[in-house]
């Protein structure tokens, strides 16, 4: 797609920069990952005892999680962090819960949060480069902190946008419109969820012509807060008349700021939403309440494409741009085409986050391993990652689709997750059976 205007010149340089020197970035950064970890009790044990591509690939095994896990465990229940890096693990991501089985725990460090802030601010470049006027409103983002447990060494145990939010560099973010919410922080760092759904819902109507995107980090989120609009609306409406946030949201942070959002009675306001709520279709409704809205910003590959029907119904075919294609082992690249259709989304991935290796899914010997620049337009792999916080060629457990190249940066669909079971809320259903239900209900509305 043809760009609208523009882009900043450093940023176009970046990112000539990164996807046309794919080889020697990747080559550099194994080895920064791997020389000050060379005397882990886990690479010793392999015989690597300095930096050697060649060396590493052939003696450092591939691995799955369930491989490397009894040294995680040593970690978690207190043992030094140099059993499998040499960088300070200072907590563990959980897994998000759309994949298969038990939440798994992947260790991590700030390098995590650096590589995540850098696609953060290159998603805002591309976004800039192809929405016309994003910059002069704010995002109604349906954002969460969910609650987190400690392990026995006294490391926090998290999902990764937990760790972002509750990290100074959430809190010292930069001051632009991609980080401009409608929500204050209080909201968002809120632990309990059903109450920030509604601050965030509330914050988003008192400001409904500022509101130039919306979305959540999973598209399954976004539905579920129009499901609890549609059933709210009423109440909502009563808050924004009455200018009073309802007693039952009992968090301080959430009373205090939101509070400030109402400023007082809003009458006339209240009227207009009444109205646009009490219409018999809500097909549309997202466009009819926030009448800028240029596009919603979600997940909506792999199994969250199960929402595209409901989205498409309440959104009026506003474009779902899937921005990231990240894990709680890396963040693999962005979306550098972010107005396509969902089903046409591929990922260009950014050899700067970790080190990359494919196995090959479409036959021959999948011991023939080949790195990111060698990989095959129309081939399937499942992504192979070494990154900063000790993990070893672990396997991924997706399956990718080779759908092009932006310069010399292979660009991937996401096909599929190996055995999956997909869990959303904590309900746990197989893909087919969820595909079902969806379609049952968008047939019935």
């Amino acid at each position: 797609m043809k760009p609208i205007f523009d882009i900043n010149e450093t940023f176009e340089k970046q990112l000539k920069d990164l996807t046309s020197n794919v080889k020697p970035i990747q080559d550099n950064l194994l080895e920064e990952i791997i020389t000050p970890n060379t005397k882990t009790e886990y690479l010793q044990r392999f015989l690597i005892d300095r930096f050697d591509k060649e060396l590493f690939k052939k003696n450092v095994p591939i691995v799955s999680y369930e491989d490397i896990k009894p040294y995680l465990d040593r970690v978690v229940n207190g043992e030094s962090s140099d059993v499998i890096s040499a960088r300070t693990i200072t907590g563990f991501l959980l897994s998000s819960g759309t994949s298969g089985g038990a939440q798994k725990m992947m260790p991590w460090n700030n390098k995590y949060l650096d590589n995540l802030t850098f696609i953060y601010d290159l998603r805002m470049q591309v976004i800039t480069k192809h929405v016309k006027g994003v910059e002069e409103g704010k995002g109604m983002m349906f954002l969460f902190t969910k609650q987190e447990s400690m392990t026995p060494s006294g490391l926090p145990a998290r999902v990764a946008t937990s760790s972002y939010f509750k990290s100074d560099y959430f809190k010292n973010r930069p001051s632009n419109w991609y980080y401009s919410y409608t929500s204050p922080d209080e909201v968002i760092l809120c632990p309990n969820n059903t109450e920030s759904l509604y601050c965030h819902l509330l914050c988003g109507l008192v400001q409904r012509d500022e509101v130039v995107r919306t979305g959540s980090i999973f598209a399954s989120v976004m539905v579920r807060a129009i499901e609890v609009l549609k059933n709210s609306w009423e109440e909502l409406c009563s808050n924004i008349r009455s200018g009073h946030l309802s007693n039952w949201v009992t968090d301080l942070g959430c009373q205090n700021s939101v509070s400030l959002v109402l400023g007082g009675p809003r009458p006339e306001l209240a009227d207009t939403i009444e109205e646009i709520c009490n219409q018999n279709s809500w097909k549309g409704i997202v466009k009819r309440l926030w009448p800028n809205t240029k596009y919603i910003e979600t997940v909506v590959t792999g199994s969250m494409g199960q929402y595209v029907p409901m989205l498409n119904y309440y959104c009026n075919d506003l474009p779902l741009v899937s921005t990231t294609y990240g894990s709680s082992e890396t963040t693999f690249g962005i979306n550098l085409d972010p107005l396509c259709k969902p089903e046409d989304v591929s990922y260009t991935f950014m050899p700067n986050m970790s080190y990359f290796e494919f196995i090959p899914m479409d036959g021959g010997d999948k011991n023939d391993v080949v790195d990111l620049e060698d990989v095959k337009l129309g081939c399937t792999y499942e992504p192979v990652v070494t990154n900063f916080a000790g993990l070893y060629r672990m396997r991924v457990g997706d399956i990718v689709l080779v759908t092009g190249f932006y310069n010399n940066a292979p660009q991937f669909k996401f096909v599929r997750r190996e055995n999956v079971v997909l869990s959303i809320d904590s309900d746990k259903t197989n893909e087919e059976d969820l595909f079902k239900a969806v379609t049952t209900w968008f047939t019935w509305k």
